[in-house]
């Protein structure tokens, strides 16, 4: 079993269920604060989360089905350090998590075999959660998976996977990178192409790709769909790109995405390479 250094799970806090409130009325609390762990150890992986408290329920206790759930787990393995980071909509967070422990972090692989492991347990853990979510919400309207997670792998090697209108945006260079729609998943090649802004996927579309942390990598940004309907990818790297605190920038995208009124869930994850 791996060594489990931190692990920041909203859903299964008590207070957690109301600072990760779906907040897709229209009246909103105020944003609620975070904490964020810089790392001190060989890889530089910082990061930061913030999420809107939503106070339009006259108790903060119920529906807990609505909560959303930030996930941040650091586990080592065979001298490699992982870094597993989400936010999910709640109809999967516990589905992905228990499958990335059960079927990876808890399992004694070699060196050699953590990269291409950790690949696979991605993919099955999130098509795995959707198989489970479709045959309990069978028949059902009104229902959708949303998520945006990502395995660091070393400090070397990013694993993602988006579902539903939940993305992930690479920083590298200043420009702003997310999966293509129209990229083959099964492949290892990161989209190139400049998104400024894309429709969000169908349904419960899973998009999985790896990217090599270089030099021009600077941070990653994982978001619920309430910060990507009212701003464009390129336009959320632009507002936090100057800030070096992961904590202030996820802060600073979620309280934006506030004051222009989003009206779905608004959660974020910033995580910078230093």
């Amino acid at each position: 079993m791996g060594l489990k250094d931190l692990r920041l799970k909203l859903k299964g806090l008590r207070l957690g269920r109301f600072l990760a409130r779906n907040t897709r009325k229209k009246r909103r609390g105020m944003a609620a604060p975070a904490a964020v762990s810089k790392a001190s150890w060989m890889a530089p992986v910082n990061h930061g989360y913030h999420v809107v408290v939503d106070q339009s329920y006259s108790n903060v206790w119920d529906k807990e089905s609505d909560c959303d759930s930030v996930v941040v787990q650091r586990e080592q393995m065979e001298g490699i350090e992982l870094w597993f980071f989400g936010v999910f909509n709640p109809q999967i967070g516990d589905q992905v998590l228990k499958f990335m422990q059960t079927h990876f972090f808890d399992k004694n692989f070699h060196e050699s075999q953590v990269k291409g492991k950790g690949r696979e347990a991605m993919k099955k853990a999130h098509l795995s959660a959707r198989t489970k979510v479709r045959e309990a919400k069978e028949g059902k309207e009104g229902w959708k998976m949303g998520s945006s997670s990502a395995l660091v792998i070393d400090g070397d090697k990013l694993v993602i996977a988006t579902m539903g209108d939940y993305r992930t945006i690479l920083c590298e260079d200043g420009l702003a990178h997310q999966i293509s729609c129209d990229q083959d998943p099964t492949t290892q090649r990161w989209s190139s192409r400049l998104m400024f802004g894309m429709k969000p996927r169908k349904g419960s579309e899973l998009v999985f790709a790896t990217k090599r942390i270089n030099s021009e990598t600077e941070f990653v940004i994982l978001g619920s769909n309430g910060i990507w309907e009212v701003m464009k990818n390129q336009e959320a790297v632009n507002l936090i790109r100057h800030m070096e605190d992961p904590q202030e920038a996820a802060e600073c995208l979620a309280k934006e995405a506030f004051t222009r009124m989003s009206k779905s869930s608004i959660s974020c994850l910033v995580i910078r390479f230093d």
